[in-house]
């Protein structure tokens, strides 16, 4: 008995193998790939798909025009917890220093990578940076030993000269750190897919952006305040490495979010991995849906309708009354996890700074776009009148009054400009229908 149980057994090990390794039979089974299982990226959280109605919950004549109630539908997408924090952004305009620092100033060989054993270099010429080594051995640290005077000179190109310094100090020269980078513009694409005279160059964006946040926003956007320390030390000093970026426009902001994706990617590619979809700026439909945290029809993300809790404190970081800035914990910005998540477990969807989206700004736009995933693009040419450069920001800021932390409240900022209230956040999208399906 025991015998044809072994050689049941052993038929359908190979028939199973046979279906395996025999090939699809002339049979359509689809491409071999890897299989792939969604991920919560490290900072973000999940958003699940819905409905909700989009715009203002009650009455408001000023803006009537502006935020028209409008049932949109929003696919799943993964967003950042919290704001872009300056120590995030910080890794950023590092690693353009040392990018430049290494292309441009040391010609180092050290600092590259080296062809596999066996392999020959890339015909192409390109040199690809060890961002390992460059960890390990940091480019602008003091160093000591072998070639570290010779490395330090090479390197003072990258400071402020001649009459520039100050106090003789080696300070880095800000205006050098450009980042570039391009992008497929597929709105365009789609636009003109029937005209044969375009090519695929034509809908292919390159923009070189300077990456170094404006520090004097924090003097500049206020005409007569004392706020010098605030420009010395807020993007720099470990203090505020928690605090929300500021001073940084809309063209770096979505610099930032190219630079996390092909960061991102690097890492996968090496290892053979699966990449998510790009990191972007949130559309303002999925700001709001993403600020109202699931609930229907209330003002504010914590519901509402009121800035106060039960115990009488305030929910969130701004201009309580006539300038009593300090009344809610903070006199300007505040750590990026101050006051309570909302139910999606997002921070400050209303207060500490507004952020930018990726969606152009046009007084009528509920009336016109889609009900699925809306949103108004526009690709803004430095020759556009102003008017086409407009790009909404949400949420309010520490320096706003009550009003403009409302879930329907929609403003704008032209997309050159930078200010000491504004910042960002990144999201992307979920590739599937819902994280809890497995299949």
């Amino acid at each position: 008995m025991k015998q044809i149980y072994f050689l049941i057994a052993g038929l359908a090990c190979g028939i199973l193998s046979g279906c395996s390794k025999g090939g699809d039979r002339g049979e359509v089974t689809g491409v071999p790939e890897r299989s792939f299982r969604a991920e919560v990226p490290f900072g973000m959280v999940y958003i699940p798909g819905g409905s909700f109605l989009m715009g203002q919950t009650d009455q408001d004549v000023t803006f009537a025009q502006i935020a028209q109630t409008k049932q949109v539908t929003i696919a799943p997408f993964f967003m950042d917890q919290t704001a872009i924090t300056n120590s995030q952004y910080k890794q950023f305009v590092n690693w353009v220093r040392d990018s430049i620092a290494i292309t441009n100033y040391l010609n180092d060989d050290k600092y590259y990578l080296k062809p596999a054993k066996g392999s020959t270099a890339p015909t192409n010429g390109k040199k690809y940076i060890n961002w390992a080594y460059v960890k390990k051995y940091p480019v602008m640290s003091a160093r000591k030993g072998t070639g570290a005077a010779a490395a330090a000179a090479k390197l003072q190109g990258m400071y402020y000269q001649g009459a520039d310094r100050l106090f003789d100090r080696n300070e880095l020269d800000v205006h050098l750190l450009k980042y570039n980078y391009a992008l497929l513009v597929l709105r365009d694409a789609a636009n003109y897919h029937d005209d044969k005279t375009k090519r695929r160059s034509d809908f292919i964006l390159h923009d070189t952006v300077a990456v170094y946040p404006d520090t004097l926003v924090w003097l500049s956007d206020f005409s007569y305040a004392a706020n010098e320390p605030m420009t010395e030390s807020y993007f720099s000093h470990p203090a505020y490495r928690s605090y929300p970026v500021v001073g940084v426009t809309w063209r770096q902001a979505r610099a930032f979010t190219v630079w996390r994706t092909r960061y991102n990617d690097a890492y996968k590619e090496a290892r053979h991995l699966p990449t998510r979809s790009p990191y972007r700026l949130p559309t303002e439909a999925e700001f709001e849906y993403g600020a109202r945290g699931g609930r229907i029809g209330t003002d504010y993300p914590w519901g509402g309708p009121y800035i106060k809790n039960a115990k009488g404190c305030l929910l969130a970081n701004f201009k309580p009354g006539r300038g009593n800035y300090t009344d809610d914990g903070g006199a300007y910005t505040v750590n990026v996890k101050s006051y309570f998540p909302n139910d999606y477990g997002l921070y400050n969807m209303a207060g500490n700074v507004a952020e930018w989206t990726n969606s152009a700004f046009d007084e009528s736009a509920s009336s016109f776009v889609h009900d699925l995933a809306p949103t108004l693009t526009y690709e803004a040419k430095p020759s556009d009148p102003p008017v086409l450069k407009r790009k909404v920001v949400r949420g309010g800021s520490w320096k706003d009054v009550g009003y403009f932390l409302q879930n329907s409240t929609r403003t704008f900022e032209y997309q050159d400009t930078a200010k000491s209230y504004i910042g960002f956040r990144c999201v992307t999208t979920y590739l599937g229908r819902d994280i809890k399906d497995k299949r």
